[in-house]
């Protein structure tokens, strides 16, 4: 409570709210905490402070399972705010909990960690990633520990709640995807329209900046001539110039056409009237090779799929860069074949209207497979694979050490994938539909910066603050999470985490 009367003290505008929150602490503030006139504790708290209310929706920590995390507020205001409120518990009973690091955003400046930057929504439907606003004066309009009087760490048995004020989803739905950095995901957690039980900032009164993340979902051909990024409002299309050309040639390959054919069956279908197409080479040799050279290759491409398109009204602009937009290290022979490439960009194509799909049991989806490291035995077991909104999926599993000694279990991060990530994460896995030949990567989150883009990986983290992630005690269990691209044309994909065997997962 302290943190929003705090901010209404100072100024801020207030949203309406039905009566005032629970408190935010459990533990008695410092003595240079900010003091308030509290409202008395409403029926959702106890005696001794505690916050009450049923969650709608609850989770695990990923690093430690005695974090409980819960949803107990989740509230469109104006109808184009949300409220959200999340309240941590420590279920253990001998250790203190550390919280307010690990709650803050990883995409923003180190700043905003004591802050619980981090809560955030999936907006399924715009392809985002939304995070809290950000005002002129902090890192953003949510729970700051040190502001706001709370204690690093949380007692054995007790919670706090923590809030985030952030742009509401679009489409006006009626449930969303709750997102932590300290957890999976928590999917179909209801949106009330009713005013939020508490005092919050009224983002309306004072500048703030939305922070959004744009979510990429690869997915690239088995046979490594074509890949592709989709973030929700265009199309990247990537061909290999290493199945294009012969070496330091322009002229098309013979199997150029067939590469080429699903490209224009995706311009056709799509509501473009503008299509770029740019030629890319790795960094051997010298601007004055590589920049004409990848010129007239992006031509080539260009009046390949002219000829190839069915519809009018397409027009093209091609240009060559060079060595200077690379996509992958030119380090290793894998980057240099992935920098050399032709990339197509246009909107993508309308998808077609979802049919209703059949739920799997989740007791389908109980698969397992096993490795060791350091000679102790892993076991790996797939949670579910589940349908989002908006051509997403969600990919959730275990990791458990079955072996009798501590033990690092590194193989989630191992991956020889094509995008550099910011931070190590559980990338080191993909889905394949071997009907359609196609394998989709983890999805991404795009970051902005002064100098260009970052890129962090939709999924678990095992660095940063949570570099113990990939540290297993004997018999000790966590839970990865990871956002991919669906097919809808399939309801089983083949399933590939790090050095387990493959699985053949159904879709929920």
């Amino acid at each position: 409570m302290s943190a929003v009367l705090t901010l209404a003290a100072a100024g801020c505008g207030v949203l309406p709210t039905k009566e005032a929150a629970p408190p935010a602490a459990t533990t008695t503030p410092p003595s240079n905490a900010p003091t308030t006139n509290a409202p008395p504790a409403t029926a959702t708290a106890t005696a001794t402070g505690q916050d009450t209310r049923p969650a709608l929706a609850e989770t695990r920590g990923t690093e430690t399972p005695n974090l409980k995390v819960e949803v107990v507020g989740l509230n469109r205001v104006k109808a184009k705010h949300l409220i959200a409120q999340i309240r941590l518990s420590n279920t253990g009973t001998d250790e203190k909990l550390p919280w307010s690091a690990d709650m803050g955003d990883r995409t923003r400046p180190l700043g905003a960690m004591e802050w619980a930057s981090g809560i955030g929504i999936l907006d399924a439907q715009a392809r985002t990633w939304i995070l809290p606003y950000k005002p002129a004066d902090s890192p953003c309009l949510c729970t700051d520990q040190k502001r706001d009087g709370l204690d690093h760490f949380i007692d054995p048995g007790q919670s706090i709640t923590l809030y985030a004020v952030l742009p509401a989803p679009s489409g006006n739905p009626a449930t969303t995807t709750v997102l932590t950095p300290v957890a999976p995901p928590m999917l179909n957690v209801p949106i009330s329209d009713q005013p939020p039980t508490g005092d919050f900032p009224d983002p309306d009164t004072e500048p703030v900046t939305p922070i959004t993340r744009r979510l990429i979902l690869p997915s690239e051909s088995l046979d490594k001539s074509e890949e592709t990024a989709d973030d929700g409002k265009d199309l990247q299309v990537n061909l290999s110039s290493d199945v294009l050309f012969a070496i330091d040639k322009a002229t098309l390959t013979t199997q150029a056409k067939s590469i080429m054919t699903r490209t224009a069956e995706l311009i056709d279908a799509s509501p473009a009237t503008v299509v770029t197409v740019a030629g890319h080479a790795d960094s051997t040799g010298n601007n004055a090779i590589n920049d004409p050279l990848s010129l007239r290759r992006a031509q080539a491409v260009q009046r390949a799929l002219t000829a190839l398109l069915t519809r009018d009204g397409i027009r093209f602009q091609a240009n060559g860069y060079g060595s200077r937009r690379p996509l992958y290290d030119n380090d290793s022979d894998e980057g240099k074949r992935r920098n050399r490439r032709v990339t197509i960009t246009f909107p993508k194509p309308q998808p077609p209207a979802q049919q209703p799909t059949t739920t799997t049991s989740p007791g389908a989806t109980g698969l397992t497979a096993t490795t060791k490291a350091d000679g102790q035995p892993i076991t790996m077991q797939i949670a579910g694979l589940r349908r989002l909104p908006g051509g997403l999926g969600l990919l959730t599993y275990t990791i458990t050490n079955k072996g009798s000694a501590e033990t690092w279990f590194n193989d989630l991060h191992h991956a020889q994938d094509w995008e550099a990530y910011k931070y190590q994460a559980a990338s080191n896995l993909h889905l394949t539909d071997v009907t359609a030949r196609r394998q989709y990567r983890p999805a991404r989150l795009q970051v902005p910066t002064d100098n260009g883009m970052d890129y962090y990986c939709a999924c678990t983290d095992v660095s940063g603050v949570r570099i113990g992630t990939e540290k297993f005690a004997p018999g000790q269990t966590r839970e990865f999470w990871n956002l991919f691209a669906l097919p809808d044309t399939t309801d089983t994909l083949n399933v590939k985490i790090g050095p387990f065997r493959d699985l053949q997962v159904p879709i929920q």
